[in-house]
């Protein structure tokens, strides 16, 4: 439940959205009363259509670096804000350009499939972005006996491996939220829970993978638990997502599959830094030209693929 301050600070930021001609998208991972407030709530890919199709001058992005640059990439002309710029991603930032300039010199014929939870730079020397929501069907759009390296998340890109039958090479990173679920934990919530769905997100590890009944992105988890007949689920990604789960299906019961599904970069994002940010127009992300041209391409063509 909203707090009297938490309230006063909403109607604050919706009369500075309207006053700096602002539209605010927010991660499904963002605290409650951010997505309350939210013109758009959606996981990586619907956030980077939203910001390209949104007619606002300024666009204010609540979620972790790598989703506000991918709205300065698609925006170039608009003002794209970030309440909180030490919000980032711990996997995102394990890959170098060295590292994906290395492979291609080693495998030139390969083609670089880049995870969007990546910075600008790592797009920019990538072929093609894609994120959990869209990788199924941008892989299955590449040629069948081309090479893959698929950057960085190793679990979801063993996940698309074994789910479509190919050859993936992989880069040895992963989600440290997503890495919280132990399997011992998740077999005794089975057994407590012996009617519930497990729904995971594909970054856990491939053996938490193996015990779900469904394993999507954030939207499909969503999507899967309000099509669903089922009245109760086990929930194996980021906190904030009950925030819509629940709002979305108030009969039914959601458990997370640990309580240590928090990631704090998400989190950091407040009603206080939303106002400031909206209020100083800061911070700005920009992004150089030479790598938001490149990253651009990456980004349209996922966009096109997805489609």
């Amino acid at each position: 439940m909203i707090s009297p301050r938490d309230e006063l600070l909403t109607q604050d930021i919706l009369r500075l959205k309207k006053e700096k001609s602002a539209y605010i998208i927010a991660h499904y991972y963002q605290r409650e009363e951010v997505q309350a407030l939210a013109d758009f709530v959606g996981d990586s890919y619907a956030m980077a259509i939203a910001a390209k199709e949104s007619p606002y001058d300024v666009i204010l992005v609540a979620g972790v670096d790598f989703m506000a640059e991918t709205a300065a990439i698609l925006c170039p002309g608009k003002i794209v804000l970030t309440p909180e710029p030490a919000a980032t991603c711990p996997m995102a930032n394990t890959i170098t350009v060295n590292d994906v300039l290395a492979y291609k010199k080693k495998h030139p014929e390969s083609i670089v499939v880049c995870y969007v939870n990546t910075p600008a730079e790592i797009k920019a020397v990538s072929d093609v972005c894609c994120t959990s929501s869209n990788a199924v069907k941008i892989i299955n759009r590449l040629p069948e006996n081309a090479g893959i390296f698929f950057i960085p998340d190793q679990y979801l890109g063993s996940y698309l491996a074994k789910k479509l039958g190919r050859s993936i090479d992989l880069f040895s990173a992963s989600c440290p939220t997503h890495a919280n679920i132990e399997k011992e934990h998740l077999l005794r919530l089975k057994e407590q829970f012996p009617h519930a769905q497990v729904l995971v997100h594909p970054e856990c590890h491939p053996e938490i993978v193996d015990l779900a009944d469904y394993a999507g992105s954030t939207k499909g988890i969503l999507d899967y638990a309000t099509q669903s007949e089922g009245k109760s689920f086990i929930i194996g990604t980021e906190c904030g997502i009950l925030y819509s789960l629940q709002k979305n299906n108030p009969d039914k019961t959601f458990i997370l599959a640990s309580e240590e599904l928090i990631c704090p970069n998400m989190k950091s994002i407040t009603l206080d830094k939303v106002r400031y940010s909206l209020e100083k127009l800061e911070t700005r992300v920009t992004v150089p030209e030479e790598i938001r041209a490149k990253a651009a391409l990456a980004l349209e063509r996922m966009i096109e693929y997805a489609s």
